[in-house]
């Protein structure tokens, strides 16, 4: 099994979420995040006043998929997460060891 972690723009959650239903990803964790990269940020102007932002507001998925499926995944949300410009965000995959369903105790894939 892997887990992806996904931040993205938050305008592209509903793309995503569309794309990897698609693909078969029955489930997942949202959260709102804040951060940087190469974007570095921007200046607004607020009442007047210059200021800087320096944590854009972002999207942060969390879903774990089995082996067969993580490609099909990766591949779900790079597509429908891409605007083409700066800030489009990143996709981080690492290995889990074990899932466990808590109220039926299953195991494995069978409790993604």
């Amino acid at each position: 099994m892997k887990k992806i972690e996904a931040v993205i723009k938050p305008f592209k959650l509903d793309e995503v979420r569309e794309a990897l239903a698609e693909v078969g990803v029955e489930g997942m964790t949202v959260s709102e995040v804040k951060g940087f990269g190469r974007q570095k940020g921007h200046t607004e102007i607020y009442r007047g006043s210059e200021y800087t932002v320096d944590f854009l507001p972002k999207i942060k998925l969390e879903i774990v998929v089995p082996d067969e499926n993580t490609e099909k995944s990766i591949e779900a949300i790079s597509k429908s997460a891409n605007t083409g410009k700066i800030g489009d965000g990143k996709l981080f995959v690492t290995n889990i060891e074990e899932a466990i369903r808590i109220r039926t105790q299953e195991k494995g894939n069978e409790a993604l």
